[in-house]
């Protein structure tokens, strides 16, 4: 991507109001903590395998509800749907109902990269800060509340009742602020994410998480010139907003 000029910095600095973050991948890391929380619970289980396929699911069960498929239903709701065709592959049918709601809720205790807290502190003495994720609001209010992550205001797919790329997500970033659209900034770590932001005025910061996938299976994190920021971390980021 071509370097900003000192004044097209200066000038997106200055425009910027809203920096909104993605959450799963980008500021937390549910890869390695389900991993990690699966090795504790079920050693006998590959816990890196059972966080990846329970991943693969979540674009496929979202396309459901936007088909019309399925009715407005809540990212809790569709892991465990996903949750439910995994038992059997992962020989875990012994599980009860409560162990296997305790384990859905996993996606409530996903903890922060190492730079997230301190990066998003940088930020909102700057800006406001807030979630738009595919996560509902008391999954991302949980994890926020357990990792400490300082938004100001959480906003999640549930408010608009649509799922990223939906432009009402993007767009309802904006209007809940009563902002134009080039006055948000999305960061995440997915360009898919950050072309339909771009598609619907928003600025861009790409945020490099190689290993969201896990150390077995790095991640291209180059830049692309289409992003307004590429940043190797949050932390990187508040570097370059002069936070």
């Amino acid at each position: 991507m071509e370097p900003l000029t000192p004044s097209s910095l200066d000038e997106l600095k200055a425009s910027t109001q809203v920096l909104a973050f993605d959450i799963f991948g980008t500021v937390v890391d549910w890869h390695g903590s389900i991993m990690r929380e699966m090795q504790a619970l079920y050693p006998s289980v590959d816990g890196s395998a059972f966080a990846l396929a329970w991943r693969v699911g979540y674009q496929p069960a979202m396309a459901r509800v936007r088909s019309g498929e399925l009715g407005w239903t809540r990212i809790d709701e569709l892991h465990r749907l996903i949750l439910d065709d995994l038992l059997l592959k992962f020989d875990l049918l012994h599980l009860n109902e409560s162990e296997l709601a305790h384990l859905n809720r996993v996606w409530h205790r996903l903890e922060a990269w190492p730079d997230s807290v301190a990066g998003l502190h940088r930020l909102k003495k700057k800006f406001t800060i807030c979630s738009l994720s595919n996560g509902n609001l008391g999954l991302l209010t949980n994890m926020a509340k357990r990792a400490g992550l300082p938004w100001d205001c959480i906003l999640s797919a549930e408010v608009f009742r649509a799922y990223k790329p939906d432009p009402a997500t993007y767009l309802g970033v904006a209007a809940t602020f009563d902002l134009q659209p080039h006055q948000v900034m999305l960061c995440a770590a997915h360009h898919d994410d950050l072309d339909a932001a771009r598609a619907c005025g928003l600025r861009t910061a790409y945020i490099e998480r190689p290993f969201e996938f896990g150390a077995s299976q790095p991640k291209d994190v180059s830049p692309q010139a289409s992003n307004d920021l590429h940043a190797r971390d949050i932390h990187a980021l508040a570097d370059l907003l002069g936070c």
